[in-house]
């Protein structure tokens, strides 16, 4: 994670991670703003600001008087877009590094 990016992005990206491997499971309801600030040493108001961009993506809905939930089908949509940007503008940036480095998609696949 870029340390340049806002740490409300860092943090929505965080949460986008754990909803993508399922520790918050679709349907399933998200900390509270104040237990998830506590838990990564952020602003309650830093927090909400990551909680309201998921609000306005229509990945989660907030029940009032009760918290929010992930809607059904924001991990697929979340895993799409980062795969987008991962081909689009990770994927090639790291294609260089490995030509720079005379590094083969053969290598990766024996390592792994």
């Amino acid at each position: 994670m870029s340390e340049t990016k806002p740490v409300y992005l860092r943090l929505r990206d965080r949460i986008a991670a754990s909803i993508i491997e399922g520790e918050y499971a679709e349907g399933g309801m998200l900390p509270s703003v104040r237990a998830f600030a506590a838990d990564q040493g952020a602003n309650p108001l830093t927090v909400a600001k990551a909680y309201q961009q998921f609000q306005a993506d229509g990945l989660i809905r907030v029940q009032r008087g009760v918290g929010m939930f992930v809607r059904e089908g924001a991990a697929d949509k979340l895993r799409n877009a980062e795969r987008d940007i991962f081909l689009q503008e990770e994927w090639p940036e790291i294609r260089r590094k490995m030509e720079r480095l005379d590094i083969s998609l053969a290598e990766l696949t024996d390592l792994a």
